[in-house]
């Protein structure tokens, strides 16, 4: 049995998604984001009280992108892995472990804008810099997506997999403080990605979300 222990509107997300992608049966247990992460039950499945967490077997895993790489090894027939020796395995890994990149840079401004509930406590420059470092990050991916020769439907040149569902998610979670309407190709990829059915899934009930706005502009002062 497959356990995934979930926070709508957290990286938790990704793995979600990517669950659904795989077709395979799993429980999905629901957590609030409060203090309970923190209590001696949940801890002894992620050590730093942080979500997901992801059972399987008996056996527990607690960071996101390990447990997308897991999953895609354990259920090589839905395609959604690069395994040793595929000649995208590089760039597999890579596009993977940038969802982490633009996660951090949300992440950030997450906590500047809905966790610090005091104006006093917020920074102007991190919020402004942190929305800028995610403008690189479409850069990037806007590059990726349109390389000289031709233009790219999804990360990889073999199609869509699980970097797709782990940047998008991460895009997802970044549109909140960065748009990308700037960004021809990147907009068109997120549309073609999103409009599946496994993220459809994935998305929170209107009384599950973690943000109460679409969109938080950058401080200015």
């Amino acid at each position: 049995m497959i356990r995934l222990h979930h926070v709508p509107q957290s990286r938790s997300m990704r793995v979600l998604w990517l669950l659904y992608e795989l077709g395979v049966p799993f429980e999905l247990v629901l957590r609030p984001f409060d203090k309970s992460l923190r209590g001696p039950d949940y801890l002894s499945l992620s050590p730093a009280g942080r979500v997901p967490a992801l059972e399987i077997e008996g056996e527990r895993m607690f960071e996101s992108l390990a447990m997308m790489q897991y999953l895609c090894e354990r259920f090589p027939e839905a395609g959604l892995g690069r395994a040793p020796g595929s000649p995208d395995r590089m760039g597999w890994l890579s596009w993977l472990h940038f969802a982490e990149t633009i996660s951090q840079h949300a992440a950030a401004l997450t906590q500047q804008h809905l966790m610090l509930r005091e104006d006093a406590m917020r920074s102007p420059i991190i919020m402004q810099l942190e929305a800028k470092r995610l403008e690189k990050c479409y850069a990037a991916l806007e590059a990726r997506l349109s390389p000289p020769l031709e233009k790219r439907d999804h990360l990889l040149t073999s199609g869509f997999s699980a970097v797709d569902i782990a940047v998008g998610q991460a895009v997802y979670m970044a549109r909140h403080f960065a748009k990308i309407e700037g960004f021809a190709e990147l907009s068109a990829w997120y549309a073609r990605i999103t409009g599946r059915d496994g993220f459809a899934r994935s998305l929170p009930g209107p009384e599950e979300r973690l943000y109460g706005q679409d969109f938080y502009p950058a401080w200015e002062s």
